[in-house]
């Protein structure tokens, strides 16, 4: 599939993608660069369930945890 750029830099996604991947009018996406790829991702309640788990085991509790002390002064 193909679009094109407009002067301010929008572009359409194509409505069989829009459809596919549950895109509505004003849903949130998020755009990374990654390696030459400009890549797009819909915050869709089906995106955030896939979410669901990905950090387990990571230890990403310890550093929420640690920052939220840094943050109100008791981690001192």
């Amino acid at each position: 599939m193909e679009t094109h750029a407009t002067t301010k830099g929008q572009i359409v996604i194509p409505a069989k993608l829009r459809k596919k991947y549950g895109i509505t009018g004003g849903t949130r996406i998020i755009i990374t660069d990654a390696e030459g790829e400009i890549v797009l991702h819909p915050l869709t309640r089906q995106y955030l369930k896939s979410l669901r788990g990905s950090l387990k085991g990571s230890g990403a509790l310890k550093v929420l945890i640690e920052e939220r002390r840094k943050d109100t002064g008791r981690g001192k």
